[in-house]
């Protein structure tokens, strides 16, 4: 691959990353309602997802996702179960106390495994990566698999510096409200609704 063509592949990745979507919202609702170091660790956990979807389209395992409609829809439904469960588990969390919200948070260890399965069990993520990564690949270098992991990688390795670093603004911010407990309940309500509206947005999402 050209020096050229890498740079412009950073830079398209960054843009994309930045974008408004579901892994960007998860990692600010995570970091305002429980700290910088659970938005971290939600934004390591997505961006490792991101080497399962990279293998996926290197081995060609995300084609035959997408031609079998049945397999995509278990996974899409799957996916959006389980975003509807974070949201109930949001809701929770905004109706206890002060005091058993900080007994009940998830350790990092928990929370970077959620961001891994929310990542995973989103199959439009991993067609993305297949109609994504090819397009920046040169096929006269040979080794087209090995490139299309390498550029994974690369794309893995960019978001988790900007997802950090959201992390760490959202975190200031939320650090200033969480002790407040009619505020830190509107954020619980508003992560639960986040969850939903992306749990829903998948599930009606066509193939």
């Amino acid at each position: 691959m050209e020096f050229a063509s890498l740079l412009y592949f950073i830079a398209v990745s960054m843009l994309m990353t930045i974008a408004p979507g579901p892994d960007i919202l998860f990692v600010i609702a995570q970091s305002v309602s429980q700290g910088r170091k659970a938005g971290i660790a939600t934004a390591l956990g997505l961006c490792s997802g991101v080497t399962v979807h990279t293998l996926a389209a290197a081995l060609g395992i995300s084609a035959l996702l997408h031609q079998s409609t049945v397999a995509f829809q278990i996974v899409k439904y799957a996916g959006a179960l389980y975003l509807l469960y974070m949201a109930w588990q949001a809701i929770k969390e905004g109706s206890d106390s002060p005091v058993n919200q900080t007994a009940t948070r998830m350790s990092p260890g928990a929370l970077y495994r959620r961001g891994i399965l929310m990542n995973v069990l989103n199959p439009k993520v991993s067609l993305f990566f297949l109609a994504f990564l090819p397009q920046f690949v040169s096929p006269e270098v040979g080794n087209i698999s090995g490139q299309m992991i390498v550029l994974g990688l690369i794309f893995m390795l960019q978001a988790i510096i900007i997802f950090t670093l959201v992390a760490i603004f959202s975190g200031s911010f939320g650090r200033k409200i969480v002790n407040n407990s009619r505020i830190s309940k509107y954020v619980n309500m508003a992560k639960a609704s986040i969850f939903v509206f992306i749990g829903i947005r998948l599930a009606l999402s066509d193939k």
